[in-house]
């Protein structure tokens, strides 16, 4: 699929999962023909309950449901969580299904990382927010900070073709025969093209895999950061950027452009935070401002340049997901979100933020310098390094009760509380 802008769209930021859930939710129980979800982490929790009963009740009236989720991400759904969900119909597919070793898992490279819904090919929402409760703000104090948009309009269908895209060459060849024949059949199938301006949103739909988009997200940015005369206001949860992105920054801040990092202050994952932290007084001396947000992990993946450009999904900026991960982004042309985004971070910053000063990120600095430089090349370099592993080719598994060797995989699944929770 090729990126293209589309014009006439509408867009709608959403905050953590108080507002995403119950908007997804009741969009699932709306369809008519089609939902596709992708997402990389569906835990059997309160929201994993809350979608499981949505998609069964979607089914039962006769909708096709296509789910797919990560195999690293999601490995411990109960059998019979999903039997009641594949006995009505819904089709389950798992992204690189791999056994564990000595009870271990071993895919932990080149990730499903989406988060995408598309329903009956008119309505989607893309973001970060996993379907489990730690994205609700109740959870408690680890309960995360993040975002999705939901949209209308052409782009769309762009959102709805990337779906299908991954379902079909990602399957193996039967069950990509029955994923065509779905998809063909489908009156929402990749044919249907839907152009009613319903918004004044101009929108690219940017994804990252490891065949022909390998840097097309973290193209978007250096692109726009290079553009910007005014600000540029970064939130991300795991950031340590190549090289590019770092020398943009910097040289966008000397050419006086506000450039703001929000980052992680209360971290849900203690070693990615000593590395992004490592790269401080890099940014500081070099005129960048840094806050950490401390109310709870911060797990968004959003930034906004100059009046207008906005980018929402699931990318962080990092090795993983600038180099291995399947990533979606939006890439957003529109004042109105951009302004509804710029409020909602300035009010973090001056609530919930503490200021990162150059003599704060110069402490210690003595004994840090050589780890800085080791671990700034072993990261830029690490995804090379997984580059000599073993090659796979990133495959989806159609799991169905009646499937031995489908079921043999289910049961593998035992209950795992450390989970990669990106």
């Amino acid at each position: 699929m090729s990126e293209r802008w589309t014009e006439g769209n509408e867009v709608e930021l959403l905050i953590n999962g108080d507002e995403f859930f119950p908007r997804v939710f009741d969009a699932i129980r709306a369809a008519k023909k089609e939902v596709l979800l992708e997402t990389f982490i569906f835990r059997e929790d309160e929201v994993g309950n809350d979608l499981q009963r949505a998609l069964i009740e979607c089914a039962k009236k006769g909708v096709n449901v296509e789910l797919t989720v990560d195999g690293y991400g999601t490995p411990d759904l109960n059998i019979n969580f999903i039997r009641a969900m594949t006995d009505v119909g819904i089709k389950l597919h798992v992204f690189d299904p791999r056994a564990r070793l000595l009870g271990v898992r071993t895919n932990i490279f080149r990730r499903l990382h989406r988060k995408i819904v598309v329903i009956d090919s008119e309505l989607a929402f893309i973001g970060g927010i996993n379907f489990s409760a730690d994205h609700l703000t109740n959870f408690g104090p680890t309960a995360k900070q993040d975002y999705a948009v939901q949209v209308r309009g052409p782009v769309v269908q762009d959102i709805h073709k990337a779906c299908w895209k991954l379902l079909i060459n990602g399957s193996k060849n039967d069950d990509a025969a029955k994923i065509n024949k779905i998809a063909a059949a489908s009156s929402v199938s990749e044919s249907t093209e839907t152009n009613t301006a319903v918004g004044q949103a101009r929108i690219l739909m940017a994804v990252r895999d490891n065949v022909k988009h390998t840097n097309n997200i973290e193209r978007h940015y250096l692109r726009a950061i290079h553009r910007a005369k005014k600000r540029v206001i970064i939130a991300n949860a795991y950031f340590f950027p190549g090289y590019r992105l770092l020398w943009a920054l910097r040289r966008a801040a000397r050419r006086g452009v506000t450039v703001t990092l929000i980052l992680q202050g209360r971290s849900d994952m203690p070693w990615v935070s000593l590395f992004t932290s490592l790269l401080y007084e890099y940014f500081l001396r070099n005129g960048v401002i840094i806050r950490e947000y401390c109310q709870r992990p911060l797990h968004g993946k959003v930034a906004i340049v100059d009046d207008s450009w906005v980018t929402v999904g699931s990318s962080n900026l990092d090795p993983l997901s600038l180099a291995l991960n399947l990533e979606a982004n939006l890439i957003i042309e529109d004042k109105q979100l951009n302004q509804t985004l710029f409020d909602h971070l300035t009010s973090l910053i001056k609530t919930h933020c503490k200021p990162i000063t150059i003599s704060l990120a110069k402490r210690g600095y003595w004994w840090r310098m050589p780890l800085v430089f080791l671990s700034f090349h072993f990261l830029r370099h690490f995804p090379f390094i997984v580059g000599w592993l073993p090659a796979h080719m990133p495959r989806l598994r159609l799991m169905n009760s009646e499937t031995k060797d489908s079921e043999d995989f289910i049961q593998e699944k035992t209950s795992d509380a450390e989970k990669l929770s990106q």
